[in-house]
């Protein structure tokens, strides 16, 4: 009878503990949230909060540099300001996946680029670290991100410290070695350049605005990413997307750069379309480029819509527009490059005619001619461009082969433009 009743009692106290095990994982202890005033410290918060937990700083100025080391939220309460006081360092770093900052205005980090002083440095292994709304100021580098997965930069303004030359900035956000980042309407601009990518890849890049910089964008190495509505304009540069592949660039504007647009250089089977390039000194930059699709863009009031360099072929260039540029193409090569095979772009200073009215012009056009190869090689030739001599020339090749210069040939140029707003965009210029 004794025997019987302690195998009761242990299976009782078993059930018991099963029970309570259950509650456990039925029930997890919920998450904690923080509070910290003006006068208390961040720094200890973090330390005395879990993972998972939230902190939420009331408005005020915090003079720290924080280390987040856990899985946390940290929220900003009517935009509270955290500043490193440009001490060596970063204002905020982030050493743990599944971190959040928003609401915060984060200013004044060191300026050692070797050590990459940075607004909020996301370390290796920080993945899903979510960074938004958030005001960067007087950073060296605003957001570094190196080796994290599917880290979202959302809704930031970025600013640099502008009072260095552009050489000893860093730049607004720098991805290294990074795979699904999303950068998300951010605007960034007083930095070197606003978003450097380097090996990383399937990446979103949409809504971004990117001004007053050396490169709007400085890309390389990194693949099967997508450039999408970003606005980057009054810089040296707007795109620079260098030594990629499986790139789609679609729907951004680059306006007023003092030397290209959208600069494609050492790019193949990649997609660019419906960009506005306008007003640039060059439009479209394109170097080393093959098997690309460039169609619907439209380029306007650039000096040089498109430089083709250095053995670009085998692109489908279809249904662009190429209005008002004082060069529309500026190609030195030794054969001739034909676009419009599917779909016959517009060229403003075309003048065929279209007989049949199919809105496809009847014979072809050709955007270099003897006389621009010369001037491109002999500057000093603009001087007599309006002489006798130079128009004399110019007709004579039209009318014999042999004097006829490699050009971009386009065999049924279309007679109306695709875009029909095109004409808003002619005081775009650089100011």
């Amino acid at each position: 009878m004794i025997h019987i009743t302690n195998k009761y009692k242990i299976v009782k106290q078993l059930f018991y503990y099963f029970c309570l095990c259950l509650c456990f994982v039925a029930f997890p202890v919920a998450a904690k949230e923080w509070r910290v005033a003006p006068g208390e410290s961040i720094a200890n918060a973090i330390k005395s909060a879990a993972s998972g937990d939230s902190i939420k700083v009331e408005h005020g100025y915090y003079h720290e540099q924080i280390i987040i080391d856990k899985p946390l939220s940290l929220i900003g309460m009517n935009r509270p300001t955290i500043s490193g006081d440009n001490q060596p360092g970063d204002v905020i770093r982030i050493k743990s996946p599944d971190v959040s900052v928003k609401g915060f205005i984060v200013r004044d980090s060191g300026s050692d680029l070797t050590a990459q002083n940075a607004g909020i440095y996301v370390a290796p292994g920080s993945d899903r670290a979510v960074i938004s709304g958030n005001d960067l100021i007087y950073t060296l580098f605003g957001l570094w991100i190196e080796k994290a997965k599917d880290v979202q930069i959302i809704s930031n303004l970025i600013t640099g410290k502008r009072d260095f030359m552009s050489s000893q900035r860093g730049n607004g956000i720098q991805l290294y070695n990074t795979i699904g980042a999303k950068i998300i309407g951010n605007n960034i601009s007083f930095t070197r350049d606003g978003i450097y990518v380097d090996v990383s890849h399937h990446a979103l890049f949409r809504d971004n605005k990117i001004h007053h910089l050396r490169y709007g964008t400085h890309y390389m190495n990194s693949y099967y990413n997508v450039w999408e509505g970003n606005e980057s304009y009054l810089n040296r540069g707007g795109l620079a997307l260098m030594e990629v592949r499986n790139l789609t660039v679609r729907n951004n504007r680059a306006w007023g750069n003092s030397d290209h647009g959208i600069m494609l250089r050492t790019i193949q089977d990649s997609v660019i379309e419906g960009n506005i390039v306008a007003g640039n000194a060059r439009g479209f930059f394109i170097y080393d480029a093959e098997y690309n699709t460039i169609k619907n863009n439209l380029v306007v009031a650039n000096r040089i819509g498109v430089h083709l360099w250095a053995g670009s072929k085998n692109n489908k260039v279809n249904g662009n527009d190429f209005i008002a540029n004082q060069d529309q193409i500026k190609y030195v090569a030794s054969n001739d490059q034909i676009w419009g095979e599917e779909q016959g772009n517009y060229w403003s200073n075309y003048v065929g005619w279209d007989r049949d009215g199919d809105g496809a012009g009847d014979v072809s056009y050709e955007a270099n001619d003897i006389v621009d190869r010369m001037t491109w090689k002999h500057p000093m030739i603009k001087l007599l461009l309006n002489s006798p001599a130079v128009q004399t020339l110019r007709l004579v090749a039209q009318q014999f082969p042999l004097l006829r210069a490699p050009s971009i040939v386009d065999r049924h140029p279309h007679m109306r433009p695709y875009h029909e707003n095109w004409s808003s965009w002619i005081e775009k210029q650089r100011h």
